[in-house]
């Protein structure tokens, strides 16, 4: 989810769910300690419990970006071993880390030991030849025995020669079956099951059957009221909801505090497209924020009048 789940994203889906854990975009060590925290990193206290999710593969450098992560409040750091693009393979993290678990174990003990907030981990099934049946079991036994207990498994292995990173999301086939199973093989483990699940009705039948937790990315994204406005409600049992129109009225607020901020009103709306997807006036709504919200001057009333697409077509 990089470069999509950015601090006005994060702060748009807590206002939909109370419960569920926001992930940030996967942020490199190196970056954390040299780069512009606040733009990078920083976050709003509404948006916990939130998990800032790293990349790299030093031991120590992870260990410092995870004490600066503690140290500005994040309830949980995560190591990405599961993101297959060519930037992540050339410096030796994300998906390419599968082939390594030793060094994975490494990483997450030196963190584990930098910090007292949860250390967890994010993985693939495995890459390229690897056969998962063989290797996620050992990657799991070797991580877990640093000291790991919760694992976010995307259920497709990763073709890191071949595949470009979208294709990485949708050609190699889901085992789901293989991330239940290991389960059975760890239960003393957290483990959550991510890749290819669109709806609330898929993520209850995994925890029906088993797993700890679910993971949902791109569908909570393109269509965050089916997925979040929901959850609370269906998986939390806090029937407390709100609905879209209200959330676009709570977030005009925050809009107006980064425009004065010296923000522009588009690096917000880009994250509320798909909030009315599959009702009337969506499509007029997403049309008016992409047409007008990068116009001068445009703010809270821009994002008014686009609901007023919305209404009226409910009307």
């Amino acid at each position: 989810m990089m470069d999509w789940t950015d601090r006005h994203c994060r702060y748009l889906h807590r206002l939909m769910s109370r419960h569920v854990l926001l992930y940030s975009q996967m942020v490199t060590a190196p970056a954390v300690l040299h780069g512009d925290r606040d733009r990078l990193i920083g976050y709003d206290p509404a948006e916990h419990p939130v998990a800032l999710q790293l990349g790299g593969s030093d031991p120590v450098q992870l260990a410092q970006a995870a004490r600066v992560a503690a140290d500005m409040g994040y309830d949980e750091v995560n190591l990405n071993c599961g993101c297959p693009s060519d930037r992540v393979q050339s410096g030796f993290f994300g998906a390419v880390l599968m082939e390594n678990p030793a060094l994975v174990a490494e990483c997450c003990a030196a963190m584990i030991a930098a910090v007292d907030i949860p250390v967890t981990v994010k993985c693939r099934i495995g890459v390229d030849d690897q056969i998962p049946a063989e290797v996620l079991p050992d990657f799991i036994a070797r991580v877990s025995a640093a000291g790991v207990d919760r694992f976010s498994i995307h259920a497709r292995k990763a073709w890191l020669q071949g595949l470009s990173p979208k294709e990485n999301r949708d050609i190699p086939p889901l085992d789901y079956d293989l991330v239940i199973a290991m389960k059975a093989l760890f239960p003393h483990l957290h483990l959550s099951v991510n890749g290819g699940i669109a709806t609330l009705d898929q993520a209850q039948d995994f925890l029906d059957r088993g797993l700890d937790g679910v993971m949902i990315g791109r569908a909570a994204y393109h269509l965050p009221c089916d997925i979040l406005l929901d959850a609370d409600a269906r998986i939390y049992g806090d029937p407390t909801g709100r609905s879209a129109e209200e959330i676009v009225h709570l977030m005009l607020p925050y809009i107006a505090d980064h425009l004065q901020a010296g923000g522009r009103l588009g690096q917000i709306t880009r994250h509320m497209l798909g909030m009315f997807q599959g009702r009337p006036g969506a499509k007029a709504w997403r049309r008016h924020l992409s047409e007008q919200a990068h116009q001068d001057g445009a703010g809270p009333q821009t994002v008014l009048a686009a609901l007023a697409h919305v209404t009226q077509a409910a009307a």
